[in-house]
């Protein structure tokens, strides 16, 4: 019997063992999408306790919780830190085979140095020694990413932000990893919500530009891509509940547009015409700048009513949607790959069942001299676990090439995550360990330590630093 996150974790074969320790443990972290704050990493903001840290905004642990009956005031609620810490440490115990279980315990060993399982018994002790710790240098944002062996992180920013901070970080020679925006101009695609006209505004005020139609819709956004570029920006990020694509004539756009702006009432095909077209106006503009496009497919948001207006969007209230993909994901794929203006592009869905729609799409658009083009992203929020992870690389490696992978990135809002990169690290190892231990694939160290360092760093390094 092996013991609970003991050195070889995750590692049921000596082979794994042995690529694990020898190669892929030490490899620096190129964390190319997160929601970690530019403002808090500069200003390297003190945590008063582990619950400000650990518990504010999480809402995978907010879901646990409240699944295992904990009151909201104990989650979201006005509840005291230590209340909070000790609801969630009464959790903790029930939640064997999520991967919450492994990765808490993993953020309290590699950041904390507590080997103590957390349990209601254990969390006034806990509670104690990660304060105590909290307080000093070395438990400031930046020591935590900077233990993690983090070079390069990519956080999620608004069109319409000034990226003060971003360049900020860019002039502070004492930080020395990379802080670069990533555009994500989900508010602008989306005319339905209630706050379009709102936003407008803020995005004239950004760039400088009047919006009275389409083409200076176009001309701002164009600015603000320019303006992220300037910044050090090779990325872009969009959110796509629905993956239709319906190809207008732009004059059909425009009309869509003015009737947004007049507030005349749109049907559903109007909505994923104006969507289909600014986003493949986008998709042209990140090809000019050779910035990469994410597009993260098929979320089910704020599914509970009640509790958006209750305590807001982005509680922990959405779930995988099971809309069809493949066919709107091909035409927007190929109307940008016909214009040759089809960027470097990750896919990523949220549905497990669309894991073979996107290890085949990946394959239909390629550039000569371009290793893996369009990407399989890594098992993404509620595929963000072991047999997730394992599903969306053993789907890779049948239908693509598993060894130009980008690899893992940890989508989170929590400086303590990257302990998911070691995760993630782990079962890679462990999937080609038993490989070849069942000799599936040869015992070629050479080849093995160089899929490895690889997916582990070279690949994501060299697809969002390429220009």
């Amino acid at each position: 019997m092996k013991t609970f996150l003991s050195d070889d974790f995750l590692l049921t074969n000596t082979t794994a063992e042995k690529l694990y320790h020898n190669v892929m443990k030490e490899l620096p972290i190129f964390d190319y999408h997160c929601h970690l704050s530019p403002k808090e990493i500069y200003e390297n903001h003190s945590f008063e306790n582990i619950t400000q840290i650990w518990l504010a905004g999480d809402h995978y642990k907010w879901r646990a919780m409240r699944i295992h009956g904990v009151k909201e005031a104990l989650i979201t609620g006005n509840a005291s830190d230590w209340e909070k810490f000790e609801a969630w440490a009464e959790t903790m115990p029930h939640l064997f085979g999520n991967p919450l279980y492994h990765w808490a315990h993993m953020e309290l060993r590699t950041y904390f140095g507590i080997t103590k399982l957390l349990s209601r018994d254990t969390a006034k002790e806990i509670w104690e020694e990660c304060n105590e710790k909290l307080k000093t240098e070395n438990f400031k944002p930046r020591r935590f990413i900077e233990k993690s062996n983090v070079e390069f992180v990519g956080t999620t920013d608004d069109p319409a932000d000034n990226l003060e901070y971003h360049k900020l970080l860019q002039e502070d020679s004492s930080f020395q990893v990379t802080v670069a925006p990533t555009f994500r101009p989900d508010q602008a695609l989306y005319l339905e919500r209630p706050s379009f006209k709102e936003y407008l505004t803020k995005l004239e005020n950004a760039s400088g530009v009047k919006i009275n139609g389409l083409d200076e819709l176009v001309e701002a956004l164009k600015h603000r891509v320019d303006h992220f570029a300037e910044h050090g920006c090779c990325a872009s990020d969009h959110d796509i509940p629905l993956m239709a694509f319906q190809k207008l004539q732009k004059n059909e756009v425009e009309k869509i547009f003015s009737k947004r702006l007049n507030n005349e009432e749109l049907t559903s095909d109007e909505l994923i015409g104006y969507r289909s077209y600014l986003l493949s106006e986008l998709g042209k503009m990140y090809a000019e700048k050779q910035w990469v496009m994410q597009l993260h497919m098929g979320g089910l948001r704020n599914n509970n009513t009640y509790m958006k207006e209750l305590i807001g969007a982005d509680g922990g209230f959405d779930s995988i949607g099971d809309n069809l993909l493949a066919e709107g994901l091909s035409r927007f794929l190929d109307t940008l790959d016909q214009a040759r203006s089809l960027p470097r592009t990750v896919l990523y869905n949220l549905n497990p069942r669309d894991n073979y729609v996107i290890g085949t799409m990946i394959g239909n658009f390629f550039e000569e001299g371009i290793a893996g083009k369009v990407q399989f992203g890594s098992g993404w929020w509620f595929n963000d676990q072991y047999n997730g992870m394992l599903n969306q690389m053993t789907d890779l490696a049948n239908l693509g090439v598993l060894s130009h992978f980008i690899g893992m990135t940890t989508d989170s809002r929590s400086l303590l995550s990257y302990v998911r990169h070691e995760y993630f690290r782990r079962i890679l190892c462990n999937i080609l360990g038993e490989w070849v231990e069942e000799g599936k694939v040869p015992n070629d160290e050479a080849i093995l330590k160089q899929i490895v360092k690889n997916i582990g760093y070279n690949n994501a390094q060299k697809y969002f630093s390429e220009r």
